[in-house]
């Protein structure tokens, strides 16, 4: 099961890299990144031990084609995916926010709605609410953007912008996508059976002053998606939804005494484990995405990333 886990490129004209949690970015010339999805897993704001394969392919593939289906409504970072794993755009400023929309009343809102709380990031819940249920209208619950090794902490607008982490013109622009965002993709995953339930955007400032759509968009890392058909009566009898997000690990997690506090230890991950976590991401990426996934050669990752990137950044011109 080989897998990419971490990198160590030397790319040509190569400033730095970042390396996130999933993601590592190399900055090449202050002018592009080159964006590696690795096959790293993180829960609860903490990287597994070991890698799920194809988990790189399948959330950069996803990412990508969903900035495809939405360049129309929002611009983005995106150039070239040059390899299964790696997408390549424009160096952007990134806003220090995450952009978190929600239809349904699940995850982190319904662990703090079931703990009683009912303001969720300066936003009013109402009451009578159960797990998954469907908010009258979709709410923007932000968060702050991380750094590494610390969890993203919920935000409010008022708080954003009293702040000054974001100005105000700025932010409202950021709504907006959003809102324009999860609408698209609640409808093609509508198209596909599915119901798109909750999701973060994260956006960007090119050099030129444009907001534009970075990161990952609709993927099972920062997304969760039902299936539509039988919704409404899981609901009817209190029973779980049958979904497509990354919320099973989570809960395989919490079912064994982990949920990233100090002093729990990550769980054993087997070699079956780790299989059944990967064929769980094939099958959401076939879901989404309406076609067969198509693994790409994993015998010597490292080298034919490399090749790939190197073909490209050789090629490119603005």
């Amino acid at each position: 099961m080989n897998t990419i886990t971490s990198s160590n490129f030397n790319f040509p004209g190569q400033k730095s890299v970042y390396k996130g949690k999933v993601r590592e970015v190399y900055n090449i010339n202050d002018d592009l990144l080159v964006m590696i999805a690795t096959d790293r897993l993180s829960a609860f704001d903490v990287v597994m031990p070991k890698g799920i394969p194809y988990k790189g392919q399948i959330l950069n593939q996803i990412a990508t084609k969903f900035m495809d289906l939405t360049s129309d409504i929002v611009p983005n970072w995106l150039i070239a995916t040059p390899d299964a794993n790696v997408a390549v755009g424009h160096l952007c400023e990134p806003f220090k926010v995450e952009m978190v929309i929600r239809g349904y009343l699940s995850g982190h809102a319904a662990r703090e709605y079931a703990a009683g709380k009912r303001m969720l990031c300066g936003v009013e819940l109402p009451e009578g609410l159960k797990e998954n249920d469907k908010f009258p209208t979709p709410i923007i619950t932000p968060t702050t953007k991380a750094d590494l090794g610390t969890h993203d902490e919920d935000i409010s607008r008022e708080a954003i912008l009293a702040n000054g982490i974001v100005s105000e013109e700025d932010y409202l622009v950021l709504e907006k996508y959003t809102r324009d965002l999860f609408q698209r993709g609640t409808e093609i995953a509508a198209s596909r059976g599915l119901i798109l339930v909750d999701t973060k955007y994260e956006f960007g400032k090119t050099k030129d002053g444009v907001i534009v759509l970075i990161d990952e968009i609709h993927t099972p890392d920062s997304s969760r998606y039902f299936y539509a058909d039988g919704y409404q009566m899981r609901q009817d009898n209190n029973e779980q939804q049958k979904q497509l997000s990354k919320e099973f690990v989570r809960q395989w997690l919490i079912l064994n005494d982990f949920q990233g506090k100090e002093g729990q230890v990550v769980p054993e991950m087997t070699d079956d484990y780790i299989y059944s976590v990967s064929e769980r991401y094939i099958e959401l990426y076939e879901k989404i995405m309406g076609e067969k996934f198509v693994k790409a050669d994993v015998s010597h990752i490292e080298n034919r990333i490399a090749e790939n990137v190197n073909a490209f950044l050789a090629s490119y011109t603005k």
